[in-house]
């Protein structure tokens, strides 16, 4: 990784996601209907809760009690009980298929390969597989060939477009307007 993301607003949460994979990758699939430093910041409080950050240890913890550890306020997101499964989901297949490392995932891989893996991993359709290439490539020192191309629009520099783009509050202001502006294209 070349640099510290900054994504949350919270020195401790940003600085997990800098040094931890799989926090990461947990924090992009909590990405959605959420705000992005909210999404962002569950891996830490999963890590505060839990006492770890362990792939296997999380999709072998009994699902009932990871859902209320979810729905403990501050809660890790606003549905705790359906993104319980999700992460457990999430951390089986890094576990089963990638020995427990999630920077596996896209170490010593092209661009199309990551992205192609991106996908196959539960909770990540193309557009998110696409956002997370992107901030890898953009923020996290990953450099496999056709990574911009294999991303997408996410993947253009200077776009703003995601959470990709966000390094300091004027860009994520920049990624707030643009979505504000999708949203109401879309209409």
């Amino acid at each position: 990784m070349t640099s510290a993301l900054h994504i949350t607003g919270d020195a401790e949460a940003d600085e997990l996601l800098s040094g931890d994979p799989l926090a990461l990758l947990i924090g992009m699939l909590l990405d959605q209907q959420v705000p992005m430093e909210t999404a962002f910041a569950g891996p830490a409080k999963l890590r505060q809760r839990l006492g770890h950050l362990d792939a296997a240890r999380i999709a072998s913890h009994d699902p009932e009690a990871f859902v209320e550890i979810c729905k403990t306020p501050p809660a890790v997101h606003r549905f705790p009980g359906s993104m319980a499964g999700r992460i457990q989901a999430l951390c089986q297949a890094v576990a089963d298929e990638w020995g427990g490392d999630a920077s596996a995932i896209w170490r010593d891989a092209d661009g199309p390969t990551v992205l192609k893996r991106l996908e196959a991993l539960p909770g990540f359709g193309s557009q998110k597989a696409r956002i997370f290439l992107a901030l890898l490539g953009k923020q996290y020192g990953y450099t496999g060939a056709g990574w911009r191309e294999a991303a997408g629009s996410y993947g253009d520099e200077g776009s703003y477009r995601s959470v990709a783009d966000i390094v300091d509050p004027s860009s994520l202001t920049k990624v707030r307007e643009f979505k504000k502006a999708a949203k109401a294209a879309a209409k």
